[in-house]
């Protein structure tokens, strides 16, 4: 009992360390610039040697996608989790709202601008881009194997992201704050979805 007591406290400590120094890093990237900050300094914003950083993230570059890979597994498992019945634009629906939406905090504006004013940032999310939507649109396929094969599921992932990074883009580029910009994100990623859903329809209908 004991042991299982000082793992969870072990365990605490470590995401209250982590928590940490996302927010520190966020905080140093804004005030001094990403390029400008170091290593040390986001550690010392935790109160860690340099050394134990590395034990959290491999790069301050990894802190400013920390939940990438937890919001692409959670994308993937509600994806294997289709209900019965459900449409694909329901399916896509429900991905969105509980791994991208719901889940969404006060980081995601800043860390967005952040990205689009550093070239190496940039490059690191088109890396990571590419290979979420293949992931995904695997997964759409193996999800909705009569509707969809795998070219359409890569066409639909890729349409959706695509407007969804077009209206941020777009959004921001008029000087929208945070909640216009979650607006829009929201009306692009409808928009898409609708054009799914009656396209879908069409299919249905002419199967018919």
């Amino acid at each position: 009992m004991e042991n299982e007591l000082e793992l969870g406290m072990r365990e605490r400590k470590k995401l209250r360390t982590r928590k940490a120094l996302i927010g520190g890093a966020l905080r140093l990237f804004h005030d001094k610039g990403f390029d400008e900050t170091t290593v040390a300094e986001i550690a010392a914003t935790a109160d860690i040697s340099t050394r134990t950083f590395f034990s959290y993230f491999d790069s301050k570059d990894d802190i400013v996608f920390y939940d990438e890979r937890a919001r692409l597994a959670r994308s993937l498992d509600l994806l294997n989790q289709r209900h019965p019945g459900e449409g694909i634009g329901q399916l896509l629906r429900r991905v969105l709202e509980e791994s991208v939406f719901g889940v969404a905090d006060e980081t995601d504006y800043d860390r967005a601008q952040l990205i689009a004013s550093v070239p190496a940032l940039q490059a690191r999310e088109l890396h990571l881009l590419f290979d979420t939507q293949r992931r995904i649109a695997q997964a759409l396929h193996r999800a909705c194997p009569a509707e969809l094969d795998l070219v359409d599921a890569a066409a639909t992932v890729g349409a959706l992201v695509g407007a969804i990074k077009l209206a941020i883009a777009a959004s921001r580029g008029r000087g929208d704050d945070r909640q216009a910009t979650q607006e829009a994100v929201r009306r692009a990623a409808d928009l898409t979805l609708a054009g799914l859903d009656s396209l879908n329809g069409a299919r249905t209908s002419t199967v018919d």
